[in-house]
């Protein structure tokens, strides 16, 4: 599967560019002309890098990631702009990038370190999966939270992994107990309900909402 990158530009002759030349690298690209698609993109994909301008019609690039990084993306971001002096640059930095490239650039640095930056996240994320102030790690089968380490059961380790795959997405009782239990004709609600009750309890440190149930149907996670 091919690495996705997301680029966010609006001056269109070079958001074309970008996607040909990136795409040319053997890169999937998907292109917006401003945020106001983006968030809704990054509920369904989980690109492996975010290529944005800073200056955007509507929402200012930096501001955007600060934002999206709030609500728990952690794809890295490389920033393109106009803005180089070096209040800009660190504010890009503070408010969530991984990059900075001044304008005008050089298309070939640009790839250059989208390949530093893909190598690199690859490397440390390899068999973590990450959410907001929760960390899996799958290869350990350790979990942290805000960065302190949760000691879950093997069930609710599942559970919690299961959920992360799916967040955002309303899950049917049928379709947990089938996935987690790993038993077809397993349909204990009262062992779910149980089950699920004490994950909230260990992972809802700071936010009370991660599991929500959606009444007749199932639970979310988001």
């Amino acid at each position: 599967m091919r690495p996705l990158i997301v680029i966010i530009e609006d001056d269109k002759d070079l958001l074309e560019l970008l996607e040909y030349r990136l795409d040319k690298e053997g890169y999937e690209v998907v292109g917006f002309l401003s945020t106001k698609k983006v968030e809704d993109f990054l509920l369904e994909e989980e690109p492996s890098l975010l290529i944005v301008d800073r200056n955007l019609p509507g929402v200012e690039g930096s501001e955007f990631v600060k934002d999206m990084r709030q609500k728990g993306h952690q794809a890295p971001v490389i920033f393109l702009s106009a803005k180089d002096s070096d209040r800009d640059i660190e504010e890009g930095f503070l408010r969530g990038g991984d990059d900075y490239i001044t304008k005008p650039y050089n298309m070939i640095e640009l790839i250059l370190r989208v390949k530093a930056i893909l190598r690199r996240t690859k490397s440390a994320d390899s068999g973590k999966v990450a959410y907001k102030d929760i960390v899996l790690d799958l290869d350990t089968r350790e979990v942290f939270v805000d960065k302190k380490k949760i000691k879950l059961s093997k069930l609710e380790f599942n559970l919690l992994y299961f959920f992360l795959e799916h967040k955002n997405v309303v899950l049917k009782r049928d379709e947990i107990l089938e996935n987690v239990w790993r038993d077809k004709d397993f349909k204990q609600d009262k062992t779910l309900n149980v089950a699920i009750n004490r994950l909230k309890k260990k992972i809802e440190l700071h936010q009370d909402d991660y599991i929500t149930a959606t009444r007749g149907v199932g639970y979310k996670f988001c």
